[in-house]
């Protein structure tokens, strides 16, 4: 079975598909502003790197969702449930993590369906 790799870097690939599912790198906004604005750009990197592989947010099956401070969880979470699809929404996870710089304030991690 193939493997297709999209945005492939030194370090890491921002998409990969195998076997009719899309694992995405973990997705974060831009470094210094709040945590709706990170979580909304996030989000759209998402559906820009699903549109790439082939899918849509409504094939997601799974989503982790580290914040930097769960003090942001509604913030976070008003957001995405104006993003997610009705009736579509995968399994999710959220906790709360130091992410790779302190300017960061979310991180979405998602598996899809092909």
């Amino acid at each position: 079975m193939d493997i297709k790799r999209f945005e492939t870097g030194p370090r890491m690939s921002q998409a990969v598909v195998h076997n009719g599912t899309v694992y995405l790198a973990g997705q974060v906004g831009k470094a210094g502003s709040d945590v709706t604005e990170q979580t909304k750009q996030a989000l759209a990197e998402v559906d820009r790197l699903l549109a790439l592989a082939g899918t849509d947010k409504t094939r997601i099956l799974s989503a982790q969702i580290w914040l930097a401070d769960m003090a942001d969880f509604s913030k976070m979470n008003a957001v995405w449930d104006a993003w997610a699809p009705q009736g579509h929404t995968p399994a999710r996870a959220t906790g709360e993590s130091k992410l790779a710089t302190p300017d960061y304030l979310v991180e979405v991690i998602v598996v899809a369906a092909l």
